[in-house]
């Protein structure tokens, strides 16, 4: 279920993906001073690392508390993304504030329990909650299921399936997680090795995809079947779902590690985050490698 709560406020914003370095040092330091020390690199006088270090200095000043990554997008694609468990209400809105204070268009926080969101409402002009997948998404604008994000080509199509009902919270984690990059996925569910034949009506589409996110407990073993099935990348995710000698997860896990498909890839315990973000950067990489080829 997921909740959306939004209030519009005009602002001027731009997407991640245009996000770029502050232009004026801080106060402390004059433009005249980073000349200086150019100069003082070219002359020799000081190292070329050193120069990097206090020109890294200025744009990562020192914080009393928490320290977010707004120089994240232009490293790697997508802005940083807060773990909210063991957060309180008040560190995830002043994490967020940062975030979004340096451009970053929306940001996604992920392990959002319902009495961590009750507090969290209210305090973002913009937000949708995944209750099953226990995600919150914030922004200073109205928030769509899909975020708009330019895009030079098509994207890659993605696919998420899950083994059972149970395996649905993470599923939902990953889903989000992709929406929040742009992408709307397949998502095919309930179709577990117990009763195998339920994947096939869905084969012709999962075989279109650039990438498919597998969600399972128990022994894992959808993840190795969808494997032999389809000419993609599987990022396989294993949960804590089962019984006692599952382990809490840890012998899907080893399952999933000692697949025989070579196209099985594996995450963390749970970390329907984890899956979906991998699979989101490929359907971004195919974008733009159909871009550079058109």
């Amino acid at each position: 279920m997921v909740s959306p709560t939004m209030s519009h406020t005009p602002r001027d914003s731009n997407p991640d993906e245009s996000l770029a370095p502050t232009a004026n040092p801080p106060p402390s330091v004059s433009l005249g001073d980073v000349d200086a020390w150019v100069a003082s690199a070219k002359a020799g006088q000081m190292s070329w690392s050193e120069l990097a270090e206090r020109l890294l200095q200025l744009e990562h000043a020192p914080q009393a508390a928490d320290c977010p990554d707004p120089d994240r997008v232009r490293r790697c694609g997508f802005g940083e993304v807060i773990y909210g468990s063991g957060k309180s209400a008040s560190t995830i809105e002043q994490i967020a504030n940062q975030l979004l204070e340096n451009n970053q268009s929306e940001v996604l926080t992920t392990r959002v329990d319902e009495s961590l969101f009750e507090q969290l409402k209210g305090r973002f002009p913009a937000s949708r909650y995944c209750q099953l997948g226990k995600t919150l998404r914030v922004s200073r604008e109205p928030i769509a299921e899909v975020r708009p994000l330019p895009c030079p080509a098509p994207l890659g199509r993605i696919g998420i399936v899950t083994a059972g009902s149970t395996d649905s919270h993470v599923g939902h984690e990953a889903l989000e997680t992709l929406r929040w990059m742009g992408i709307d996925p397949l998502f095919v569910r309930d179709v577990g090795v117990a009763g195998p034949y339920r994947i096939l009506p869905h084969l012709q589409r999962l075989r279109a995809c650039a990438a498919l996110v597998v969600v399972a407990g128990m022994e894992g073993a959808l993840a190795s079947v969808v494997g032999g099935l389809v000419p993609c990348p599987i990022i396989a995710v294993p949960t804590s779902v089962g019984y006692g000698a599952n382990l809490q997860g840890v012998t899907t896990l080893l399952s999933m590690l000692s697949s025989c498909a070579a196209g099985v890839t594996v995450v963390n315990i749970d970390a329907g985050f984890k899956g979906g973000y991998i699979a989101g950067l490929i359907a971004h990489q195919v974008a733009t490698q159909r871009a550079a080829e058109s």
